[in-house]
């Protein structure tokens, strides 16, 4: 994968020293029924184009940031 990253607190960084925490998306009310909960759990839209995700600075800092990626290119939009 040929992008940065940009933690807030280390500067631009290689996605090698993150792990991918998941697509942004907001959790059902509580005391939905189990199927908003599973689908919330277990299913990603996994669509092409720009997309809001969670990555944790595993090698450095040890903050959650949250970018917009393409993920057809990798882009990266805004920092």
């Amino acid at each position: 994968m040929a992008f940065l990253l940009h933690c807030p607190n280390c500067g631009s960084r290689g996605p090698y020293e993150f792990k991918f925490g998941g697509e942004c998306k907001s959790a059902p009310e509580p005391g939905s029924d189990l199927k908003s909960w599973c689908d919330y759990l277990y299913f990603n839209e996994n669509m092409s184009g720009f997309q809001e995700e969670w990555w944790f600075h595993v090698m450095g800092c040890g903050d959650w940031i949250k970018i917009r990626r393409n993920t057809v290119t990798h882009e990266i939009a805004g920092k």
